[in-house]
């Protein structure tokens, strides 16, 4: 569509707010038809039928207690990863990956953390509420996915944001946290690939956590229950975009990465 059909449409638009408008067919081309993606965890593929559908951004919802980032551990198992890890040095990341027994030859890692954490001489800077240093943390990040969307195209890839939590946290205007978002989507959308954010429950602002969650096409939820006797982490699915709705709760250990118990009794 040219510049000059765009902006006839949003003065015909603007200048008809009271009157009912005309149906207009924007839309140029299709999106990327969906296929299953595996997440490298066998029965949680079976559970959603083969995979979870190309192109979704997906919400890990998890209890700080849970491990739940061993989850993002196996999916880079499937496919090559883009991990994006600003909590942790990456070094340290990898290490536990490769402690679980995982491949990581397909994880590209983007070091957030150094960037934000670590002088160019190797010093450790406090950069906590800094809102400037907060606002380039997020341009570097937009940056990298750009850059991403270049390099992969036409490929099988995961985006991994490790945590999400992180950027949530971050002391800027919340629609620079939208923007981000939407930078995101839109990658994933354009790749036809997966993208995982990982988010802490009972941490965010809620406003900001919801507008978040209502943009992402899957939501994993992520519950550990402890007892005198034991500790049991549970999976739910509430949200799947373009599906019927999983309404089983999986009940899983972390041993030899994510191990899902498939009993049917899970009190």
């Amino acid at each position: 569509m040219s510049k000059e059909k765009k902006a006839t449409l949003v003065q015909i638009s603007a200048e008809n707010q009271t009157k009912e408008a005309p149906a207009v067919d924007l839309i140029e081309e299709k999106a990327p038809e969906q296929i299953n993606r595996e997440t490298a965890i066998s029965i949680l593929d079976r559970t959603l039928g083969g995979g979870l559908p190309s192109g979704s951004m997906v919400y890990i919802f998890s209890d700080a207690r849970s491990m739940g980032e061993v989850f993002l551990y196996q999916f880079t198992q499937a496919r090559k990863s883009y991990y994006f890890s600003n909590d942790r040095h990456p070094k340290y990341v990898l290490r536990d990956i490769q402690n679980y027994g995982f491949e990581t030859n397909n994880i590209v890692f983007v070091d957030i953390y150094s960037a934000y954490y670590i002088t160019a001489h190797g010093e450790i800077v406090d950069n906590i509420g800094n809102e400037l240093i907060d606002a380039k943390i997020v341009e570097f990040t937009e940056s990298n996915l750009r850059k991403i969307m270049a390099e992969a195209e036409g490929m099988d890839v995961n985006i991994i944001f490790d945590s999400f939590s992180f950027y949530l946290d971050l002391n800027v205007n919340p629609g620079i946290i939208k923007r981000l978002i939407n930078v995101i989507y839109e990658t994933t959308k354009k790749l036809n690939c997966l993208s995982f954010l990982y988010g802490l429950k009972d941490t965010h602002e809620k406003n900001l956590e919801n507008g978040t969650l209502k943009s992402c096409d899957v939501i994993f939820e992520i519950e550990t229950e402890k007892n005198s006797e034991k500790v049991s982490n549970h999976l739910l699915i509430p949200k799947l975009r373009g599906r019927a709705q999983a309404t089983e709760t999986l009940r899983f250990i972390v041993g030899d990465g994510i191990q899902i118990d498939t009993t049917k009794d899970i009190a």
